[in-house]
């Protein structure tokens, strides 16, 4: 009889056994998908609020500037030559648009290349303990003014 009860035992733990380490791997699973989904929303949401905070910063621009009716800027496009992570160039852009905010609506005679130009050349940022050097590569300039800019990590 002790020898049936012992296995009826180790039959029971190891069926217990089984259901925890089951659970576990099944908690472990999900909790990797749902981080996952949840970095993909955050950059998502961190690129709309980029995207909302410049078109709100164009529109009362364009606004002050509307009955003027001149050859104006009407937005700025930063353009990375390397790649760089997503996240990372949503917030060098948001920053980059931030010191050339002042440029939109205004006459685009009126806007000194060079000065634009001496704004981000060899400019280092940080962002998240990280620096970022930005190097200026080119510019365009009509009624959208386009920076292309090399970014270069440094630790």
């Amino acid at each position: 009889m002790a020898k049936i009860s012992w296995k009826r035992c180790s039959l029971c733990l190891f069926f217990i056994t089984g259901l925890l380490l089951g659970f576990i791997l099944g908690v472990l699973g999900l909790t990797v998908l749902v981080s996952y989904r949840i970095d993909k929303y955050y950059e998502r949401i961190c690129y709309l609020e980029a995207v909302i905070e410049d078109k709100n910063i164009k529109l009362e621009k364009l606004n002050d500037s509307f009955n003027k009716k001149k050859y104006m800027l009407r937005d700025i496009e930063v353009i990375f030559i390397n790649d760089i992570d997503e996240v990372v160039g949503i917030s060098l852009q948001k920053h980059i648009k931030e010191k050339y905010a002042m440029l939109i609506g205004k006459e685009i005679k009126d806007i000194d290349a060079d000065m634009i130009e001496q704004v981000v050349h060899n400019r280092m940022m940080r962002l998240d303990d990280r620096e970022y050097k930005l190097k200026f590569d080119k510019l365009v300039i009509s009624e959208v003014m386009r920076l292309w800019l090399f970014v270069e990590t440094i630790n």
